[in-house]
Order: structure tokens, then sequence, then C-alpha cells
């Protein structure tokens, strides 16, 4: 039987720009159970990073609650919160600016056990050489600099970095788009295989459709800080709900040239409206090919349209 390893219940979060409120996520309630992925997509500023970073706390919410192993650490202080940070960990999206440039591999990887005071000095070590193997690096490259690495092999430090304190949750933000294509497979299979090895949670923040299918087990899709869509992952890409996901897999190439000459493609048309003055209605309304009268005048609800699938759309289960 699984459960909610990590969860939210309304969740939101404000900046103020230029004196004026621009909300990046909004009332989202959702969870993550042990050892599942989530994955997260949508357009680039839809406050997909945003939400990684609200789970970790590294943001304070502006309101709503998160419950990490059914603990409400939503206003937990600093200090409680290195506890708890001990269990959830991050990749970052571009290995060359997340790793220290004047840091040794053996100390950027041993830098999380040196701050949770874990081991002694020759432990830590130890601990660094079996992190690195078991991202398939040599132990060779303990003394060495991230600039002597490929952006793969610097993503899989960053991955053993992660990976040093024994986390439950990992949010990976978008850890594969600044790789060439080549090694984007290597390092999702590493992913996938860590996952099984340590019964790790994910929450995979991408755009790339395809990939997420592969990874992850139920998908969420992100439109204006908030979901229009989230369901099982075969679910959600055989029957899609909402306009926005139909057109994002669209999107989405087919390995079959004769079948990608054949099938339709929707393109999405117009950019998304200012986040600080949203539509009256629908958020997506105004780029909506199949919008009508209602979706101008009310805002809909995210609402179940088949067993755990929901979308937020007055026309689910008739488009």
């Amino acid at each position: 039987m699984t459960h909610p390893l990590i969860q939210t219940e309304q969740l939101t979060k404000s900046f103020f720009v230029n004196h004026r409120k621009l909300t990046a996520v909004r009332n989202l309630s959702f969870s993550i159970d042990q050892g599942q992925t989530l994955g997260l997509v949508g357009e680039s500023g839809c406050g997909k990073s945003t939400l990684g970073r609200l789970l970790l706390r590294l943001y304070d919410p502006t309101s709503g609650k998160i419950f990490f192993h059914d603990r409400d650490i939503t206003n937990f202080s600093d200090k409680q919160m290195k506890e708890v940070r001990r269990h959830m960990q991050m990749i970052f999206q571009d290995p060359f600016a997340s790793l220290n440039p004047r840091m040794t591999i053996e100390a950027i990887i041993k830098e999380p056990l040196v701050i949770h005071a874990i081991g002694s000095s020759d432990e830590q070590k130890k601990q660094v050489i079996n992190l690195l193997d078991l991202v398939n690096l040599p132990k060779g490259s303990l003394g060495r600099f991230p600039h002597e690495f490929s952006g793969g092999q610097r993503q899989r430090i960053g991955i053993a970095r992660a990976l040093a304190l024994h986390p439950e949750l990992i949010v990976c933000d978008e850890p594969i788009s600044a790789l060439d294509v080549s090694i984007q497979a290597q390092i999702a299979n590493l992913l996938l295989s860590l996952q099984k090895e340590f019964h790790l949670t994910y929450l995979y923040i991408a755009h790339d459709l395809a990939m997420v299918k592969v990874l992850a087990s139920r998908v969420a899709v992100m439109y204006l800080g908030e979901f229009v869509e989230i369901g099982p992952v075969d679910d959600l890409y055989t029957h899609p709900q909402h306009p926005y996901t139909q057109i994002l897999l669209s999107s989405v190439p087919h390995h079959d040239p004769i079948q990608e000459r054949a099938r339709p493609q929707t393109i999405l048309q117009g950019e998304p409206p200012s986040p600080l003055e949203l539509p009256k209605g629908c958020p997506f309304s105004s780029r909506c090919p199949k919008a009508q009268s209602i979706c101008f005048e009310k805002k809909p609800m995210l609402t179940e349209v088949s067993k755990d699938h929901q979308a937020s759309c007055f026309f689910a289960n008739c488009i």
C-alpha cells in the first residue's frame, strides 16, 4: 500500500514585481506517494521551478500548507528544516552553474556530510567514493575540478551530491535539458535505476513530454501557476482532457516517420496572459481553439474526469 510522502493544501506563492503582486503558484493541492514520480510539465514561466523550491522550503509559501511524512513543515524554522532537508534534496538544471568551480569533486560531494556532521573525515571520503561508483564515475575524479568534466559527468556529480544524505524525496529541476541528446537517456536511466534501488520519490520537472512518459508514474500539467490536468501517465497521455494538454502532446514527435507525417498537429497560438493581469474566466481561454462563451466568463475547477484523473475544463470528456 502506497502512502503520500509529501502533500500540499492550497499552496500559493506570490512575489511583488514593481509593487504589483505576481502569483507564481496558485492554490495547488496534490500529493506524491513514496517511491513514485510526479512529472511536472508546462511552458517556461508557468511556476514549475517555484513549486519545486516551495516543496523543499527554499521559498516560504505565501499561504497553504506542506506536509512531509504527515508533518506540517510549512512554518518550520531554519533549524527544524535543516533536519528535514536531510530527507529531501534537489538536482539542478544547469550542471555548469550548480557546482562550485573552486571546489574539488570530493569536497562538493562531501559538503552535505560536513554540514550535517555525519561521520569522520575518513568515513566521509569512503562515502564519496561509494557515491562516485554509484553514478559511474571513477575514483580518480576525487581531486579534480568541475571544469575538467563534460556536462553529463557534471550532472552525475550533482546526482551523487544529492544522494549523499540518503534522501527520500528528490526534486529534479529539468536535470537533462542542458545536456546533449546523446547523454540525456543515460542520465534518465541512471535516475530510474537509483529510484528502484533506493525507493526514491521524485518531482520531475521537464519540458520533454516524451522523457516524462518514461520516467513518471503520474503527470501534472501546469499553466500560469495552476494545474490544468493531473492523472496517471498512461491515462493522461492516451486520453488527455484539457486542450492545453492535447496541444502539448501533439508536439511530441512520433518515432515512426510515416505516422509522424500523418498525425494531426495543433500549434499553440499566442502568448500566455500576464500573470499580473489574469483573465476573468479560464486562464487558457484566450489561446484555446475550443473556447466557448462560458470559458471567458467563468473559471473551471479541477474536477475528476475518470479514476484518479482530473482536469479543469468545462468540456472535459466532451473534447
